[in-house]
């Protein structure tokens, strides 16, 4: 059987193989780009709104982005990285939407208030630091700070109400936050690519294999799981954007730079109300502090969402130990990672990490009751008849060899290119899909670098992102230019 040609094959039917298709479908409209996806539906494991946080992360609210240094002062850079990155996000969608690729704004983003809460004196020390820090950075200019009973019961009502008068509380907010359907967005961009030329959506099509060929180019073996069909697909580019299932193939593809390389998969849960006269008082995100050991993905956070135009408040997430890379993957998939070439940093990260292993262990057993018990630290008035308890999406935290051999579990989004180009893949979670333009722009700049450097592509690229190739982290102007743009296109003001 003749193999089937294309330019780029993407894998996985997540934001991050569609954000990256929508790119390349804009900056060269003749390229052959077929997508393949193991369900027989896009959008369905981590990028689909049950699995997915949905906070827009932008550093916000997330107390884990801003970690407390030893000498009492508060750590920003990473919180103004996510927040710049998150921008970009904000760009791309706004440009698909004034060119009529993407649905009205409100299918997909809408405004949520970012909100931070902390209770008891030191947690309040430090969130008040926090604020000090971020706001007098331009990026953070809007964010506000309180302590004052009256503003609490106007930005959270559900929060504050029938709370200890007696305990010290604090807040902050930035008003123009986001709640994001990744997995609505996701299914408009595929759509849109699916009525251009040039694109085939293959879906129930796992990979069985992949191999690169001695002209450099990739042969990929994808079996329909329905008629049971194998296709045999030669591509010059392969991005392996499958959320949990990028691993193992990147280890499967035998490229250098995969060596070394592990996954830790975490699962997670979510207390979720969808009663309306409980939902209809809370209209924010509000995110606490993580408990000791805890990964970032678990800081809890009560939060309005709107997934596929329902509202609803989840809690959560509570996280539990599995061996799924996939929240309909195998039982195998952690022991099938483990290779002799990542075998020492996975053995070292499970010895250094024993305060991760004792509370996923304590999040597995817990009882209805004890994850109600942790809801009314931020819904003091939560009754357990009012919350259900539903699946998120699995998570497979980067494990990462270090000189000398050993490993460090990371908890960020990481590209892994080959040095040719011809292959990259996207590992980890948080902050993730918030992230996916920033992120596939990085793949562009390491596997497309000479079409990159076309005058052609750069004046496309400043089409798609009018920030790029400069810092807005650095450029208070062109932020306030870019914010007021993307605020108003897509209708978060």
């Amino acid at each position: 059987m003749a193999a089937r040609q294309a330019d780029v094959v993407l894998v996985g039917g997540g934001v991050m193989s569609a954000t990256l298709g929508m790119m390349l479908r804009q900056l060269d409209p003749s390229l052959d780009i077929v997508m393949v996806e193991r369900l027989d539906h896009v959008a369905h494991e981590s990028t689909d709104g049950w699995n997915n946080a949905g906070t827009g992360h932008a550093g916000y609210c997330e107390l884990n982005y801003t970690p407390e240094t030893g000498d009492g002062d508060v750590a920003i850079d990473r919180a103004l990285q996510i927040n710049a990155q998150f921008e970009v996000s904000l760009q791309f969608w706004s440009y698909l939407v004034e060119q009529g690729m993407l649905p009205d704004p409100k299918t997909f983003i809408n405004r949520t208030p970012h909100q931070s809460f902390v209770w008891g004196e030191k947690n309040v020390a430090f969130l008040k630091r926090r604020f000090e820090r971020l706001s007098a950075h331009h990026l953070f200019r809007e964010m506000e700070y309180t302590e004052s009973p009256d503003d609490l019961e106007e930005w959270m009502p559900l929060v504050v109400k029938d709370r200890d008068p007696m305990q010290r509380v604090a807040a902050t907010r930035i008003k123009h936050g986001a709640d994001v359907d990744f997995g609505s967005l996701t299914r408009s961009m595929v759509e849109y690519l699916e009525s251009q030329p040039n694109f085939e959506l293959m879906l129930s099509s796992p990979v069985h294999y992949i191999d690169q060929r001695d002209n450099g180019r990739w042969k990929v073996r994808v079996r329909n799981q329905k008629t049971g069909e194998l296709t045999k697909l030669e591509a010059g580019f392969v991005f392996l954007g499958a959320g949990g299932g990028a691993l193992p193939m990147l280890q499967k593809s035998g490229i250098e730079e995969a060596r070394g390389y592990g996954g830790f998969p975490v699962s997670g849960q979510w207390l979720v109300c969808r009663k309306p006269d409980i939902v209809e008082q809370h209209h924010s995100k509000v995110y606490g502090k993580a408990p000791i050991g805890a990964p970032p993905m678990s800081v809890p956070h009560l939060d309005t969402r709107i997934i596929n135009g329902e509202p609803a408040l989840l809690f959560g997430p509570f996280a539990g130990f599995t061996t799924r890379f996939l929240k309909q993957g195998s039982i195998f998939d952690l022991f099938g990672s483990v290779k002799p070439t990542n075998l020492r940093p996975m053995l070292s990260v499970s010895k250094s990490n024993m305060d991760l292993t004792r509370y996923l262990i304590g999040e597995v057993f817990q009882s209805h009751s004890d994850r109600v018990a942790s809801l009314r630290n931020f819904f003091p008035d939560a009754r357990e008849e009012d919350w259900e308890l539903k699946m998120a999406g699995q998570r497979v935290q980067i494990i990462k060899q270090q000189e000398g051999g050993g490993g460090k579990l990371e908890f960020g989004t990481e590209i892994v290119a080959a040095k040719d180009g011809t292959l990259a893949a996207l590992l980890g979670a948080s902050p993730g899909a918030s992230t996916a333009a920033n992120a596939m722009l990085d793949v562009l700049e390491r596997c497309f670098p000479e079409s990159l450097k076309s005058a052609d592509w750069q004046e496309r690229l400043k089409q798609l992102i009018p920030s790029y190739g400069q810092s807005l982290v650095e450029d208070e102007a062109l932020l306030t230019k870019v914010r007021e743009r993307t605020l108003s296109t897509l209708k978060l003001n």
